[in-house]
């Protein structure tokens, strides 16, 4: 195997027994880059010196003898809406194509502070809008597994990173499902956190009371790993939960464990396949001692509507600020002030970033906020409610991550409805504040990736990457690249 085929718990060890170093191991990776890149396009930036320069320094500390953190010299990716002092974060627009953060955001800081190797930057859908990867002011991101098809999106340029063995770990971020569904497309495992577990300073804000920087991984372990490693509370971040965490312990014992499976979530917008994979490993759990407990979540039919109401309605007001005053792209087409505001927008932000801005401000609007808005805040405390409910009678939640598996290139590009389909398992979960991984359960009869997603009460990722733990053994793990070469 290549270093960059390890994982990363795998490559700590190793790093630690001298047995390669993290100058080496940060070349396999970059090596690789240089490979496969071409086809699969899932960076924006490549930070090789920076990533040498790190590795080194790195290995000069593993050398002197001293004890250091798990992440210590490990490659790791970062998607591009993530602020990095020093190095361009364009968030797939045009709008910040010339932006260079002066600052680290603090899962940056926290992943140096851990002496990690950041690789570069991903693609993702612009301003993290998107289930494609494809609306990219750059490029399009191509799926490892079948490089005709979608690696998923938001965070597809992280999710197609791991899986074409680009990186070792990578962070993106969560808002409406933008780690779970790329990583169900690309089979690799995909943590969104508990809401405030992860500070969201410098993250690059599409709507602030949904969006959650998390970790994704080839393995369960090491999606831990990363996770122990950036969460904690953050005085720059006001929602971020002011807790004390314990170490993850991870269990693969799932005697006893009540997993709920909700009706509403295997209807018939579920491909078949998907929910037989589905079902197939919750039948294995069962064989395993866990109880499998039928449950009702009424309201998720409507969550969908919910999440675009308010995630538009507060992307409206978080990009009012890229106005080509201050900083980033500016139109050269200006006679006066309304042409910097009006031609800067306009040519800045791509087709579905001005989709949500004007559905956004519509349902803000004067005589249109108590109609949508304001009723969509209600029933985003009723979804709260029922998932509160539920776990008064199950550990878990068990569900599909997506309803299909990875499509391709321009199938829903004038459906912008049916794109929006693909997060109808995943929304509920950001609007109830609720931490969920989504792990890979198997392949359609194309061979792509299917996900399972596994949903928790707050702060409980510890049971549910357990879990998701118990599943990866069952499979003989998940750690396999497709073949690219």
């Amino acid at each position: 195997m290549e270093l960059y085929e390890f994982s990363a718990v795998e490559l700590s060890r190793m790093l630690r027994a001298r047995e390669c170093s993290s100058a080496e191991l940060t070349r396999s990776v970059l090596e690789r880059i240089e490979k496969v890149e071409k086809r699969v396009r899932a960076y924006l930036t490549v930070d090789r010196e920076g990533a040498l320069a790190a590795a080194e320094r790195a290995d000069e500390r593993f050398a002197a003898g001293e004890t250091l953190p798990p992440l210590s010299g490990i490659p790791i990716g970062v998607k591009d809406n993530i602020c990095t002092r020093g190095m361009r974060t364009t968030c797939a627009s045009k709008m910040l194509d010339n932006f260079v953060p002066p600052y680290n955001a603090t899962v940056i800081e926290r992943l140096q502070s851990a002496g990690a190797v950041v690789t570069g930057k991903l693609n993702l859908d612009e301003f993290a809008m998107g289930s494609s990867c494809e609306n990219s002011h750059f490029q399009k991101t191509a799926n490892p597994h079948d490089l005709t098809r979608v690696p998923g999106g938001s965070s597809g340029g992280s999710a197609a990173a791991l899986a074409a063995g680009e990186a070792i770990l990578t962070l993106g971020s969560d808002t409406g499902g933008s780690i779970r569904q790329p990583a169900a497309y690309c089979g690799i495992v995909g943590l969104k956190p508990t809401y405030g577990a992860v500070s969201r300073y410098g993250l690059v804000a599409f709507a602030s009371s949904l969006d959650q920087i998390g970790p994704m991984a080839r393995t369960v372990e090491d999606a831990a790993l990363l996770f122990s490693a950036i969460r904690g509370a953050d005085s720059r971040d006001a929602t971020c939960a002011a807790r004390e965490y314990a170490p993850l312990s991870l269990s693969s014992d799932v005697r006893g464990m009540r997993i709920g499976v909700p009706e509403e979530y295997y209807g018939d917008g579920v491909e078949a396949a998907v929910k037989a994979a589905v079902h197939a490993q919750l039948q294995e759990l069962e064989k395993a001692g866990a109880k499998l407990i039928p449950i009702r979540l009424p309201s998720t039919p409507y969550a969908l509507s919910a999440y675009y109401i308010i995630s538009s309605a507060e992307a409206s007001s978080n990009l009012a600020r890229y106005d080509g005053v201050r900083y980033g792209f500016r139109s050269e087409r200006v006679e006066n002030l309304e042409d910097v505001y009006l031609n800067t927008r306009s040519e800045g932000f791509g087709d579905e970033c001005k989709r949500r801005i004007m559905l956004g401000t519509f349902v803000l609007s004067s005589g249109y906020y108590d109609a949508y808005y304001k009723r969509a805040k209600l029933l985003q405390q009723r979804i709260a409610a029922e998932f509160t409910e539920a776990f008064k009678s199950c550990d878990a939640i068990v569900t599909p991550t997506a309803p299909d598996t990875a499509f391709p290139f321009g199938a829903h590009s004038d459906d912008p409805l049916k794109m929006y389909a693909s997060d109808i398992c995943t929304v509920t979960v950001n609007i109830a504040g609720l931490p969920a991984v989504s792990i890979p359960c198997g392949k359609d009869a194309h061979g792509l990736p299917i996900g399972m997603q596994i949903i928790g009460g707050k702060f409980t990722e510890e049971k549910i990457l357990s879990l998701a733990k118990a599943c990866e053994e069952m499979a003989g793990g998940f750690n396999r690249l497709p073949a690219l070469d």
